[in-house]
């Protein structure tokens, strides 16, 4: 109905029409938005780069085109100064230190802080006038630019300069296409290292970032809810908290290291026990949650927070007291921050200093666990009668992280690694052949796999050692735990966020075989980085039933 009365309209009514239309777009016709540029020290904004920069050397003393000279950078290293300023600036440094050239090295430096930054569209200009060796000021122009060059020179220059500007406009079109792919890699990380960003296969002239194992490691510890997670587990939390609180002369007028700090809790806790001193040291965001936490709740002279890898920063002591750190992955090793926990031990700690936690120990057990096969192996031989057996890929490739019923342990566990973190070094980590022997406490139907767990002790002295195959769910300790603490991740214990790590055997065409009370499993356990990505873990088990012939061997990964 509407449509016929629309089309009847006289031509008259239509030219009105136009007419009023032309007149709406006249209307809201606004001049083109004046880009803004935002200082390096603070929220001012400025009307071209070259008053901003003035601005930044006057009232901040920092020559950007001085340090863009001394330190030599192109195009891409001045992306990275002016994102790294800006990070040291929102974490509150307005001093960083660009005396060198090394605290550019990160590519998370070509990743803008902020958004629509007009400083980093506007450095092709800043990088023609210095290599024209003539930085204008706020008030000079192209046209006095040119008029200042005479005749053909000034021809010449000007298409010099219109060469120099689509040179660097690729050079940008390049960056702004790194930083995207970065950002993509970041948030898609957990995707097959063979597959781009959206699932399709990279080309071979595919440019992107180099890989950085941290990249993802750090920004998973960004978000609210993976710390509540590690609060929650009050199995982990609790046992920090009590070892620390009962052994309060430990700490008391003591200089305290927090590697890997979280949202402060342990640094907290410490201030609490009478530390003269804690610092808190984190690389991902929660840095900043933690320095809210900690002013909240009245600490801020006692605890001081850094935020950046614990290798890179400088720490305002030589020497600390102490070390705590809750760094302990999957199946203890996973995600790799021990490494750096013991770089701070060798750097830092004094000589009689204490490790929080002082050992770990690594177990393994048989798994025999039928109901479990059923439920989630088999159980895709056939759904409603359909065969849907792809959906077992990889399932026996990868670590399973779940919890396991004590009931399906085929045997004790025994340990394969006992850490003293006070005397072990980065080398022990990595093994190929660590020796275990089981015998099966009954008959099963099959061996399945093997469960991996760990057991934290928390000792008051370097001196005292975790009794050698101590089980953490029959360490005893008096109230308050003067003599140590300790706690298990193992199915023998209480639920932890760490769960256990289960290792499913493929048995393929062989099949499964049962297995009889007594019978004897011998095998050896070997933990590696993974090629690609150094926090990720290969496990390999070397395994040999007495008595039935049977024997293998396979790796499991972590990612």
């Amino acid at each position: 109905m509407s449509s016929e009365r629309t089309c009847s309209s006289s031509s008259e009514n239509t030219d009105k029409l136009n007419l009023d239309e032309d007149q709406v777009w006249k209307d809201t016709e606004t001049d083109e938005e004046q880009v803004r540029v935002v200082s390096l020290f603070g929220p001012e904004t400025f009307d071209s780069v070259h008053s901003m920069l003035k601005h930044c050397k006057d009232a901040h003393h920092f020559d950007f085109v001085k340090v863009r000279n001394d330190l030599d950078l192109d195009f891409f290293g001045m992306i990275k100064l002016v994102n790294f300023i800006r990070s040291e600036v929102k974490w509150g440094n307005l001093t960083p230190d660009v005396s060198s050239k090394s605290v550019l090295d990160n590519d998370r430096y070509l990743q803008p802080v902020l958004d629509d930054d007009a400083l980093l569209y506007s450095l092709d200009e800043v990088i023609r006038d210095v290599e024209d060796g003539v930085l204008p000021t706020a008030n000079t122009n192209d046209k006095e630019l040119v008029s200042n060059e005479g005749g053909a020179g000034a021809v010449n220059r000007v298409i010099e300069l219109e060469k120099e500007m689509q040179r660097l406009q690729l050079e940008f079109s390049e960056y702004r296409e790194t930083v995207t792919k970065s950002l993509e890699h970041r948030w898609n990380s957990a995707d097959d290292g063979d597959k781009s960003t959206n699932g399709v296969e990279k080309s071979g002239d595919e440019k992107e970032l180099p890989q950085d194992d941290d990249s993802h490691y750090f920004s998973s510890y960004s978000a609210n809810d993976i710390h509540e997670i590690m609060l929650k587990d009050t199995i982990r939390t609790d046992a920090y908290r009590n070892f620390i609180y009962d052994n309060k002369h430990l700490f008391k007028g003591k200089i305290v290291l927090d590697v890997g700090c979280g949202t402060g809790i342990l640094s907290m806790f410490c201030a609490q026990a009478g530390a003269a001193k804690i610092i808190a040291v984190d690389n991902s965001e929660i840095i900043n949650k933690a320095r809210e936490n900690i002013h909240d709740n009245s600490l801020g002279d006692m605890i001081t927070c850094l935020r950046g890898k614990i290798e890179e920063v400088s720490l305002p002591v030589p020497r600390v007291d102490i070390i705590v750190s809750e760094w302990m992955g999957y199946c203890l090793l996973y995600e790799a921050m021990l490494d750096s926990v013991l770089w701070a031990r060798d750097r830092y700690l004094a000589p009689d200093g204490l490790m929080i936690p002082s050992h770990i120990t690594l177990r393994i057990a048989p798994l025999a666990d039928p109901d479990y096969i059923a439920d989630h192996i088999n159980y895709w031989q056939s759904v409603y009668g359909f065969k849907m057996t792809s959906m077992l890929a990889n399932i026996y490739d990868e670590v399973v992280v779940r919890d396991v019923k004590s009931s399906a342990l085929a045997a004790d566990s025994q340990p394969f690694l006992e850490l003293p973190l006070h005397f072990i070094q980065r080398e022990d980590l990595t093994f190929s052949r660590r020796p275990v022997k089981f015998e099966l406490k009954e008959d099963i139907v099959s061996l399945d796999g093997f469960v991996i767990w760990f057991d934290t002790f928390l000792l008051p002295s370097r001196e005292r050692k975790a009794p050698s195959n101590e089980r953490a769910e029959e360490w005893k300790y008096s109230c308050p735990a003067s003599d140590g603490l300790a706690f298990t991740t193992g199915p023998g214990g209480p639920h932890t966020h760490w769960q256990q790590g289960v290792l499913l055997i493929d048995h393929g065409r062989r099949g499964a075989a049962a297995l009889k009370k007594g019978q004897i499993i011998r095998a050896e356990v070997g933990y590696k980085k993974r090629k690609d990505n150094q926090r990720e873990l290969d496990i390999t088990i070397r395994w040999e039933i007495r008595g039935s012939g049977r024997k293998g061997k396979q790796l499991w990964f972590m990612r």
